[in-house]
This record gives structure tokens, sequence and C-alpha cells, in this order.
């Protein structure tokens, strides 16, 4: 395989990813970003956790779309996440849920 190749196949599979995202994302009512990935969610905790000194995020999701193209399944039912850097939870407005026509 080529290294055209393989540009060429995984710009097919962003494509296919975000087709996916702008499909599913009217069903999910919040957006989570952590330094690792982007998730669609309708539940989310988050717990500041404190450790020997260090803090860490403790993230909890319940039916959860992951962003990430190499995942077979991107849809899961339980999803905790800890992470050491920021996490951003934003709740999704009608308007944002529509994504422009293309």
């Amino acid at each position: 395989m080529s290294a055209e190749d393989l540009e060429k196949y995984e710009t097919e599979m962003e494509l296919n990813l975000y087709r996916e995202y702008r499909d599913v994302v009217g069903i999910f009512k919040y957006v989570v970003e952590t330094d690792r990935r982007f998730y669609l969610t309708n539940q989310v905790d988050v717990k500041a956790r404190t450790e020997t000194g260090e803090v860490f995020f403790e993230v909890t999701m319940t039916d959860a779309w992951v962003w990430d193209m190499y995942r077979p399944a991107r849809f899961a039912k339980n999803v905790k996440v800890l992470t050491f850097k920021d996490v951003n939870v934003e709740e999704l407005s009608p308007s944002e849920i529509e994504p422009p026509k293309s």
C-alpha cells in the first residue's frame, strides 16, 4: 500500500466518521472533550479527585458515542475516563444539534 493509498483510505474513514456524527448528534444532549477523545452522551458526571497531592478528573458517561475512526463500534453503554488534563462538557442547544445543510 502506497502512502497515497493510505492517505486516501484515512480521508475516506474521516469522511465516513463525520457522516455518522451528523446522523447521530441529534440523539445526544452533551458533548464531552478530553485530551484523547470526543464524546456525545446523554448523561455525564465529572468528579475532581485528589490522590497523593495530584488532582485528576473522573468522567463517567452513559449511552455514549465516541469520535474515533479506528473503533469498530463507536456506541458504548458506559464509559469511564480518568485524566490529569482538562475536561470540557457542553450541553448541546437545538441549533447545535442540527448540522448545517450541505
